[in-house]
């Protein structure tokens, strides 16, 4: 997979199928890495953040990370120099990019970089460091616990997140108290419990239905009671039902 260009702006742009897995890895350059369709999970030691189609994840240079595919996935990258003079986030995140910063993110992947001697690529450069420097995050992340015991639970629930354990059985089998697994997620992530549960499900469930699962399936698999009950928790989080969303994803 080469990396396109040769000035401070360089790009990637690859074509991934289903359930494809970039194994864990870093660069000497920051990385805004964007997906036209499908969605990425990008795994780092700190925790995962879910990048849905239309949105991308901010990778800072020498950061190591693992993406997932889930669905087939137009992968656009553009790596950034870390000699350029920006304020660029210091920490992985998931940001949401205007139909504008869509169009110029595709635009120089088209052009393969941008050079400082080549007038119209520098002032393209300026205007790309311009709008990501208020690009705003989005919340699609999840961060994992430090503590051995509720990282152990933590673990548990991402390899099946729709187990119904209540937290009282999770902690036993964990060998800990219940208050002190709530307050390990508390202190480490800065959500309680439940709201870390939460959003595993639901930042699960967008993967699942960009796999092409239906709603019914999805809702199910990620440990919800009742359809009305996730469709109502999904609308809540990322403003439209999960039918809404899968349609507008392709999934």
């Amino acid at each position: 997979m080469p990396v396109s260009g040769a000035g401070e702006v360089r790009t990637l742009s690859w074509d991934y199928p289903p359930d494809y897995r970039v194994p864990l890895h870093f660069h000497d350059w920051h990385q805004l890495i964007y997906a036209t369709s499908g969605v990425m999970t990008t795994h780092t030691p700190d925790g995962t953040w879910v990048v849905p189609t239309q949105r991308a994840v901010w990778v800072p240079a020498r950061v190591e990370h693992a993406i997932e595919m889930s669905g087939a996935v137009s992968m656009r990258t553009l790596y950034l120099s870390t000699r350029l003079r920006a304020s660029f986030p210091r920490k992985c995140q998931v940001v949401t990019l205007s139909p504008f910063l869509r169009a110029l993110v595709l635009h120089v992947v088209t052009l393969g970089g941008l050079r400082r001697h080549v007038a119209a690529e520098l002032r393209l450069r300026h205007v790309l460091l311009d709008q990501l420097r208020d690009v705003p995050a989005d919340e699609l992340h999840l961060p994992q616990p430090r503590a051995a015991r509720a990282r152990r639970i933590a673990g548990w629930l991402l390899e099946q997140p729709g187990d119904q354990r209540t937290l009282t059985e999770l902690a036993r089998e964990a060998a800990a108290g219940k208050r002190a697994i709530e307050r390990a997620f508390k202190l480490d992530t800065g959500m309680t419990f439940g709201r870390w549960r939460r959003q595993l499900r639901l930042i699960h469930a967008l993967r699942l239905l960009a796999s092409g699962q239906s709603v019914t399936s999805v809702a199910l698999e990620v440990g919800y009671d009742s359809l009305s009950a996730f469709v109502f928790a999904f609308r809540k989080a990322f403003g439209v039902t999960p039918g809404r969303y899968q349609e507008s994803s392709g999934g």
